[in-house]
């Protein structure tokens, strides 16, 4: 692979052969971004699970403490007094068959987050195929299907993540800006690797976390001390 001059002015700074501390290593990833737009941080985590398991899966959501420095568009599908809720808490989109026949017969998507009364799952089933692929389809473990819609609208303008695994045991998670600097950065990645531990299933066996690498959009992977990670 071929890399621009500004990644490889960016790689000297990092040594490959070295585990770094978190505040290190996020230090690393904002000195290291040199777009000219500000670069998200990516969290890429390597776990010791196998997914094809149903008892080692591992998948949550957590609210970043300084969010993510993206503005997130809400989809919410409920009725009645649920979807005035939905509205009242800043969804930009809320419906039922009417959204649901817009997904179907327009294919309709301008939006990041989607959100279901459990009252509306019988409707909303039917858009898994269109949903699914874009990890866009509510669950109960992502606290997307919740009788509390407003809540769950109000945590994803806050910051609210997912983490789940890859078909590779790999997570790939947002936590901010470069903008943030590594204090606030080292914040939400503290809380998403606290989450992630907590969510470690009984029948893992030996070592959980594998390797953590932390990386801005156009900067260099910097690899993180796994041992360090969650302290």
């Amino acid at each position: 692979m071929k890399h621009g001059k500004k990644y490889i002015e960016s790689a000297k700074l990092v040594d490959r052969s070295k585990l770094y501390d978190p505040s290190e290593a996020l230090e690393l990833a904002v000195k290291a971004a040199t777009a000219k737009f500000d670069e998200t941080v990516e969290v890429h985590i390597r776990l010791g699970v196998d997914s094809r398991h149903a008892d080692q899966q591992v998948r949550g959501a957590v609210v970043l403490p300084n969010g993510t420095g993206k503005s997130v568009r809400v989809a919410v599908f409920a009725k009645g007094a649920d979807a005035d809720a939905a509205a009242a808490a800043g969804a930009e989109i809320v419906g039922a068959e009417d959204l649901v026949a817009r997904i179907q017969g327009e294919g309709f998507m301008d939006f990041d987050v989607a959100i279901a009364a459990p009252n509306m799952m019988g409707l909303v089933g039917r858009l898994g195929k269109v949903l699914g692929p874009r990890g866009l389809m509510p669950s109960p473990k992502a606290g997307t299907v919740t009788p509390d819609v407003a809540k769950a609208v109000q945590e994803a303008k806050a910051g609210k993540i997912e983490y789940r695994l890859d078909k590779t045991n790999i997570m790939h998670c947002p936590i901010g800006k470069t903008s943030f600097g590594a204090e606030k950065l080292e914040e939400n990645f503290n809380t998403l690797l606290e989450a992630v531990i907590k969510a470690k299933p009984a029948a893992t066996k030996g070592q959980y976390i594998r390797s953590c690498v932390v990386a801005s959009t156009m900067g260099p992977g910097i690899r993180v001390n796994p041992t360090k990670v969650g302290q």
